[in-house]
This record gives structure tokens, C-alpha cells and sequence, in this order.
């Protein structure tokens, strides 16, 4: 089975980075990472990749005088490893136009709300603040505007009554790793389209009952 191949960029601890790596050691799982790159050298998720014998490379934006310049570099880096398909896992990095034009429809983002309410770095926070009932996770592709991308998956996560936003985002980040390893999945097996700046889930999957929070019952 071919596999697509994943570059998987990131700045911290890499929980979703290890939920990659332990989607893509089963044996069916139709992608595999080629490379880890993150722009921090005292990343945690660096150790993850180096346990998993997964190639990496440190690319800091610190060294760069400006984005494009750092985004080439990164653009370079990622062409010459074979990478097919961008997964950005907590890269606290804005890519500019110029990048994600040379990367159209195949660099993809876990953000935890549902998009497209609760943009920015700040959203556990922001859900807490607001009141709302549901919050989640979604998984979107990236455009030039931040964290505005066609939605290809989103999961639904109840906002408790006692929830703070670190409490929320424990919760919320479960969902995460289920998510971006299934979108991978749907990928990889041609089972989603674009159209008019849509996602169309061809896979055939159920899709789930209503959620309510408080209870019906």
C-alpha cells in the first residue's frame, strides 16, 4: 500500500504529533511521517519523534528577518523530504501567503473550538467567558486567513459546569487526536473533495445523533 506522506510542523509538546506517530505504526494506516520540523530546538515533541526514529530537522524563525524568508527555508525543507500533505500540530508559526500558495489544499490545522467561532490562541478561555453549551475541536485546511479554512471534520465536546479553560482543553485535546488521525485516514484514502471552498465527506461514514447539553433527560 502507498502511503501518503506526512510533514508535521510544531513549536511545543506534541501531543498531537505522538497521536500521529502512534496512528501511523498500524499497520493499515494508509500515511506515514517523513519528517518532523519544529522552530523551536527545546521542543518536547522533538523527543517524540527522535523515540519513534522519525527524521527532524529545528528551522527557528528567530534566525530570520522577516516570514517569507523563514517560510522558504521551511517551503525547501519540507520539498526535498518527499512530504505530501503539511499537518500543523500546535506551530504557533503564521505561514504566509507566498508558502501556502506553493501548498495549495495540502496543508492542514487541529484547532480546539468549532470554527468558526473562537479563532486565536485563546479559545478555551473564550468558551469559558461566553457561556456556551458545546465547544470541540476542528480540523480545517489552511488559507491565507488564520484559522479560516474549509472544515473537513469537527467534534463536539459539552462545556461543564465546572469546567475551567485547562479542564476544557484536557477534554477537548481527546478528541483532538481522534480527529486529526481520522481526517489523515480520509485523505490519504481519496474520500473527501472541495468544492466551493466546501469539504465533501464522500467516505459513506454515519454521521452521529444530535448532541444536547444540559441533558434532554
Amino acid at each position: 500500500m502507498k502511503k501518503l506522506k506526512l510533514g508535521i510542523l510544531i513549536s511545543g509538546r506534541g501531543s498531537n504529533l505522538q497521536a500521529l506517530i502512534n496512528a501511523c505504526s498500524e499497520n493499515n494506516y494508509p500515511a506515514e511521517i517523513v519528517l518532523v520540523i519544529s522552530n523551536k530546538p527545546d521542543a518536547q515533541g522533538l523527543k517524540h519523534a527522535i523515540e519513534a526514529n522519525i527524521e527532524t530537522q529545528v528551522i527557528e524563525h528567530n534566525n530570520y528577518s522577516d516570514r517569507e524568508s523563514f517560510d522558504k527555508d521551511l517551503n525547501a525543507t519540507l520539498y526535498a523530504s518527499g512530504a505530501e500533505l503539511i499537518c500543523l500540530a500546535g506551530f504557533m508559526r503564521l505561514l504566509s501567503g507566498w508558502f501556502i500558495e506553493k501548498w495549495p489544499n495540502k496543508i492542514i490545522n487541529i484547532h480546539p473550538s468549532l470554527l468558526p467561532a473562537f479563532k486565536g490562541t485563546n479559545s478555551h478561555a473564550e468558551v469559558i467567558n461566553s457561556g456556551v453549551k458545546i465547544s470541540g475541536c476542528t480540523v480545517h485546511f489552511v488559507t491565507k486567513d488564520m484559522d479560516a479554512g474549509p472544515i473537513i471534520m469537527q467534534a463536539a465536546v459539552p462545556v461543564l459546569p465546572n469546567d475551567n479553560k485547562d479542564s476544557l482543553a484536557k477534554r477537548i485535546l481527546k478528541s483532538e487526536h481522534k480527529c486529526y488521525s481520522h481526517v489523515i485516514r480520509l485523505i490519504a484514502s481519496n474520500k473527501i473533495k472541495i468544492k466551493n471552498q466546501l469539504v465533501i465527506d464522500i467516505s459513506g461514514n454515519k454521521i452521529d445523533e444530535i448532541t444536547f447539553n444540559p441533558s434532554l433527560e
